[in-house]
């Protein structure tokens, strides 16, 4: 039985190049654990870069056909992708080595701790970066645990996503979508925002309630209707919009080009980051961090460096004109969010999105076509590619063309290109001077490299 990190020595990963994943090898090769794994993205004879990043660390990685589990194998991790006839899983049984979902283990990691935990279904990767510099920048040596590699940190030549500090505060994602979050049971927990995602409303208000409830201190967004619900102290919460008492709030916010700027408390802030959203994300960590004893002037310094995270609004640069922007929305409301923090950049925003899943994408394509229409201005355009497909039992019984449909009936600027590695080519027409050309999707590994692609040849 493992219910402490002090139960294993050697642990194996299945799975290990997963962003959630190759988060907890880190932190925990960090703490001292001798850490190992396999992936199916690993090759022979084929490099791969988290491969390459996880090795520098000194841990091993394997082939995924079960030659990195061996009888000195404390615990075999898992996630929630990994099914039970993977050839791993069966060697571990075979063993007898106790296996855990990654989730599970997370949530060990973070007794071990005084955990900060953020909650949301939209910003906690941005969240918990900017509440991890703060809290680097006032000299408190934190840990995180993340969902998006922080620029900083890959400028060591790491992944960025990890880093086990010396502190006694560990910062973490606590994911809504697999149902994780009810494991965890933080000093402080934090809800950014509750939308329609992987979820229906009512489950995810289930959830989030269940994380109140484990969470010492509760701290939540007064500007959001439903956040506001869960509010176990408005003079700990905050608030971006006028009229609603918060014991933080942001006001004056501004934004010039690739910048933003406003107040917390009377306090100014700048950020090179765009979008209300990010006013609203830093608010949320300058809050946190100020109750933790660090003083708000502390956490403005400490955000004027913030260098971002990988593809959260990534701006690859500008060439004749034409700004490109990578970035990981995939959900109505970050999609429409995205696209509305690129419109004070240029007049017009050209828009391509790859929707993942053919459930997920059914599931949402009314939201999508309400938000997305909503967001976009006259002179903005939306492009989608066909739905990436993982593989599994899925049914295949919508396409993002679909979507493209809905949106032109509402006399929307909607085009639909199945290859994506057409796109640059049919859409080059429409490249006006000045212009954003903004890339949005998730869960598919190679979009960072397509985003390469469209740099090269832009």
């Amino acid at each position: 039985m493992i219910s402490s990190i002090k139960d294993f020595r050697s642990v194996f990963f299945i799975g290990i190049a997963g962003t959630g994943m190759s988060a907890i090898a880190q932190y925990l090769k960090g703490i001292g654990k001798q850490v190992s794994g396999s992936d199916r993205y690993f090759k022979k004879d084929e490099y791969n870069e988290a491969k390459e990043k996880l090795e520098a660390e000194d841990i091993q990685c394997y082939l995924q056909n079960g030659e990195g589990i061996s009888s000195e194998t404390d615990l075999v991790v898992v996630s929630t992708a990994i099914e039970d006839t993977v050839e791993e899983v069966q060697k571990a049984r075979a063993l007898n080595i106790p296996l855990i979902k990654r989730s599970e283990l997370l949530a060990i990691i973070a007794k071990s701790k005084k955990t900060i935990a953020i909650g949301g279904t939209s910003g906690k990767s941005t969240v918990s970066a900017m509440l991890f510099d703060i809290l680097e920048f006032a000299g408190l040596k934190p840990g995180i645990i993340s969902g998006a590699g922080l620029i900083s940190i890959i400028k060591e030549g790491k992944i960025g996503n990890a880093k086990a500090g010396i502190g006694e505060w560990l910062v973490i994602e606590a994911d809504e979508s697999d149902g994780s979050i009810v494991q965890y049971q933080p000093e402080t927990g934090v809800l950014l925002n509750v939308d329609k995602d992987h979820k229906e409303i009512n489950v995810l208000m289930d959830i989030f309630t269940i994380f109140k409830n484990n969470s010492r201190r509760f701290i939540v967004n007064q500007s959001h209707t439903l956040a506001k619900q869960l509010s176990q102290n408005e003079e700990q919460d905050f608030a971006s919009t006028e009229h609603v008492a918060a014991g933080y709030r942001a006001t004056g916010f501004v934004q010039h080009g690739l910048t933003i700027s406003f107040q917390i408390n009377k306090i100014d802030f700048a950020l090179n980051v765009v979008g209300r959203h990010n006013m609203e994300n830093a608010l949320a960590a300058a809050a946190v961090a100020n109750q933790l004893g660090v003083d708000l002037t502390i956490c403005a310094a400490a955000l004027k460096n913030y260098e971002g995270i990988y593809r959260r609004h990534q701006v690859i640069g500008n060439k004749k004109g034409v700004w490109l922007i990578d970035d990981y929305a995939h959900n109505p409301v970050k999609c429409a969010t995205s696209i509305e923090a690129c419109q004070p950049i240029a007049p017009k925003v050209i828009a391509w999105f790859q929707p993942h899943g053919y459930g997920p994408t059914n599931f949402l394509r009314n939201d999508f076509v309400a938000e997305i229409a909503k967001a976009l201005r006259p002179d903005d355009e939306i492009w989608m590619s066909e739905i990436f497909y993982a593989g599994g039992t899925a049914e295949k019984n919508i396409s993002a063309n679909d979507l493209i449909d809905d949106l032109k009936k509402l006399n929307k600027r909607a085009f639909f290109v199945e290859n994506r590695n057409d796109f640059l080519s049919v859409v080059r027409p429409h490249l006006t001077n000045p212009a954003v050309l903004l890339l949005m999707g998730a869960r598919d590994p190679s979009l960072e490299q397509f985003a390469r692609q469209v740099w090269e040849k832009l």
